[in-house]
């Protein structure tokens, strides 16, 4: 069971989470290579955000942990850990399958770093862990109880430790009803195994189907959404999964939110593209509509004197309903530019929040 610590909660929690004019409440790529960041989120102004309507509270912006294991070893993955809570921030975004897709991986392998992080550095009760459920782990997937249940102690053994903040259900499963799978949370709940549950990838009717679930059997809800959601990917979130979250006050966490990297700027042809292991995932975004967005990051880049990167990421953070978006790193270097973003998003005008919105309008 969790070792309840001192969580900003109800007053304080709300002052904090609307610090960044123009969001309503409050990714998963590399980056361009940049300089130290110059601030912290404490000392540019930028607060935590309160997640849904539970106790836990997140700085604006969220590692991602599935290039762990994979494009960046355990020691380079440590360093990468360290200097982003060094910076200020605090939340890691993980799933048991991160990376089972690597060659030679299993999955598991995200998860087993950063627990071993954790217990070499002694600051778990710092850290905010999100993992999730549902993937093919071993065999299993799915959200029925048995495989929540299974898949549960299999991360906290990975992580060593005896709670998850933030467990979410990876992918929805149709073949398993809401009911069962918000009753097998509501056990781990009660169990001081994980704190507050969400939804990842579920759509808009999903959602609601799910939060209905819970209100007419008086089970968990999901108190915060992982939609796809960038400049260029906007249609799975804005619309009736954005109405939702604002309605039922759920927190949201974006991931993809460089679009593969795409929004860094460093592929602007198919010729870019043998540059990482991810740029067969950018041809998609090599059209007219994906230039225009990199000519309006650049234009809006000049003017702070930043990175395109920072930029994509800024927009994201002021976006309505956006809690943070979720971004990697594989090296110090692309992480000190993606730590800027917060203060940058404080920073960006209503001038420049237009010309990226125009830029990143569906044709």
């Amino acid at each position: 069971m969790y070792t309840r610590r001192t969580f900003l909660t109800s007053t304080a929690v709300a002052a904090a989470t609307t610090i960044i004019a123009g969001c309503g409440r409050t990714s998963d790529e590399s980056a361009v290579t940049a300089s130290t960041p110059s601030a912290t989120p404490e000392s540019s102004g930028v607060g935590k955000r309160r997640v849904g309507r539970s106790d836990i509270s997140i700085s604006p912006l969220v590692l991602g942990g599935n290039v762990f294991g994979w494009t960046a070893d355990r020691d380079r993955s440590f360093e990468i850990l360290d200097r982003f809570v060094d910076a200020g921030f605090e939340t890691i975004d993980t799933a048991d399958v991160y990376s089972s897709w690597a060659p030679g991986n299993r999955g598991g392998e995200s998860e087993t770093i950063i627990g071993e992080w954790m217990r070499s550095r002694g600051n778990r009760d710092r850290i905010i862990v999100i993992t999730k459920v549902g993937g093919e782990m071993d065999g299993h997937k799915g959200l029925s109880a048995a495989n929540i249940q299974r898949a549960a102690e299999a991360s906290l053994k990975r992580l060593q430790t005896d709670y998850i903040d933030i467990y979410f259900s990876h992918f929805p499963d149709p073949e398993t009803p809401h009911e069962e799978t918000l009753a097998a949370y509501q056990k781990l709940i009660e169990a001081g195994k994980v704190r507050i549950i969400g939804a990842s990838n579920f759509s808009a009717d999903q959602l609601r189907q799910a939060l209905d679930a819970s209100a007419a059997n008086k089970l968990p809800r999901y108190e915060i959404l992982q939609p796809r959601y960038n400049l260029y990917d906007r249609s799975d979130f804005e619309g009736p999964l954005k109405d939702i979250a604002l309605s039922e006050e759920l927190g949201v966490i974006t991931y993809s939110s460089l679009a593969s990297g795409f929004l860094t700027g460093k592929y602007r042809s198919e010729a870019d593209l043998g540059q990482s292991p991810r740029g067969g995932g950018v041809k998609r975004y090599l059209n007219e509509r994906g230039m225009r967005i990199l000519d309006a990051l650049d234009e809006v880049a000049r003017r702070h004197n930043a990175e395109p990167a920072d930029v994509a990421l800024a927009w994201v953070i002021r976006s309505e309903g956006v809690t943070a978006p979720i971004a990697s790193a594989t090296s110090v270097e692309q992480l000190d530019t993606l730590v800027r973003a917060p203060t940058l998003a404080a920073a960006l005008t209503k001038e420049d929040m237009d010309l990226l919105n125009q830029a990143g309008a569906a044709s």
